[in-house]
């Protein structure tokens, strides 16, 4: 049988910052928007440490799950197509 290599360049995700790219890049946007809105040192102190704890809240986040957003919105998307109940044919174990 022949082995192929497949190099994690293929199949790796797209990450910036240790976290997903999306996210981090609208982040740094709200931030950047913060911190030099202001145009006083006070806001671009806010604004800089609000990036920090973003960065590293979603970097937690992507190490549980790359994709943890994708799945999410997904998830909200569907919610009313996948209702969380049984169908009718299901087998109960109570009679009643």
């Amino acid at each position: 049988m022949r082995e192929i290599p497949v190099h994690q360049s293929l199949h790796r995700h797209t990450l910036v910052l240790g976290a997903e790219r999306d996210i981090v890049m609208t982040a740094a946007l709200i931030c950047f928007l913060i911190g030099f809105g202001g145009f006083t040192l006070p806001s671009g102190v806010v604004g800089f440490s609000l990036w920090t704890v973003l960065v590293f809240i979603l970097r937690r986040m992507a190490k549980a799950d790359p994709q943890m957003s994708v799945v999410w919105r997904r998830h909200i998307d569907l919610q009313d197509f996948y209702e969380a109940k049984g169908t009718p044919w299901q087998r109960h174990a109570w009679k009643g």
